[in-house]
């Protein structure tokens, strides 16, 4: 019985045509080789022409067109006839569009998130409740890299479907702040000194320039809508850095920002105290004798 298998073994292992089979694995690791070399040489010829997202769509092309080429030519250095495996392939897509439609429509979003460009590789972007730095556009998905490092996957379907938001796609940005100041402040102090910090602030634009709106009249506070604008990378840093100057000046000019005030009660313990009016039982006592008289 063991002799049996090994000479069917033996036969097996004689038939295979070695040499095709290692011409076709060479044809192969060329193919992956050459298509490596030759997209990054392609990339780094258009990387001064076109934006990081057609880089990479160019490279991957260039890589898939050479490694497609030479698995062909590997297929049919192994002796397969070339009108069979194109048969084949296409019994294979059939079969897979159906098996996986929602993949399907991941794939022709992908293209139409391509075509239209609503952002590249580099911006920021807010999708489907969701901030990130795109770094990667793929034909299923779109990565993103949150502001806390986390990696997160949208399909490109839902990137059609919702509402995208690039915060990056502009040179500047413009940061509203919305100021409450008491009724009895003057607004127009105080929208003298908004405008001055503008003026002293490094990160803010002189054009356009920043203004100052009344919004609205509180229940404990006019509401003031501060405005200026700012360089896109220095969005952070300028909003931050101008709420505490904010601060800082409005403390120093003597201007108050009204704020809720909160009475809490948990029973017996924080039973509300008692409040008494010094010198109000001398007052009656005074009162009294005046009343008497003149009755």
């Amino acid at each position: 019985m063991i002799e049996a298998i090994e000479a069917t073994l033996i036969q097996l292992i004689s038939g295979i045509a070695w040499g095709q089979w290692l011409a076709a694995g060479f044809l192969l690791v060329l193919g992956i080789f050459l298509g490596t070399m030759l997209a990054r040489s392609v990339g780094r010829l258009v990387e001064s022409r076109t934006s990081r997202h057609h880089q990479v769509l160019i490279r991957r092309l260039v890589f898939y067109v050479i490694f497609v080429l030479f698995a062909i030519a590997a297929l049919r250095e192994a002796g397969f006839s070339l009108e069979v495996v194109l048969g084949a392939a296409g019994i294979l897509t059939v079969a897979i569009g159906f098996a996986s439609q929602t993949s399907a429509s991941n794939i022709i979003s992908g293209l139409f998130l391509v075509m239209e460009r609503p952002f590249e590789i580099g911006d920021v972007i807010e999708a489907d409740a969701t901030i990130g730095e795109v770094v990667a556009i793929d034909l299923l998905s779109v990565k993103l890299r949150t502001p806390d490092n986390l990696y997160v996957r949208i399909p490109n379907e839902t990137l059609i479907k919702t509402r995208v938001v690039n915060r990056s796609r502009f040179p500047i940005r413009r940061i509203d702040l919305v100021i409450g100041i008491a009724y009895a402040e003057d607004v127009e102090r105080v929208r003298d000194l908004l405008l001055g910090l503008a003026e002293t602030n490094p990160h803010c634009l002189e054009e356009p320039r920043p203004f100052v709106l009344v919004t609205g009249f509180g229940p404990s506070s006019v509401d003031l809508q501060f405005s200026f604008w700012v360089a896109r990378e220095d969005f952070l840093e300028g909003k931050g850095g101008m709420m505490v100057a904010i601060k800082k000046a409005l403390d120093g000019a003597g201007i108050e920002i009204p704020f809720p005030h909160t009475s809490v009660y948990a029973g017996s313990h924080s039973e509300p105290f008692r409040i008494q009016l010094v010198g109000s039982e001398q007052q009656q006592e005074k009162e009294l004798p005046d009343v008497d008289n003149k009755t």
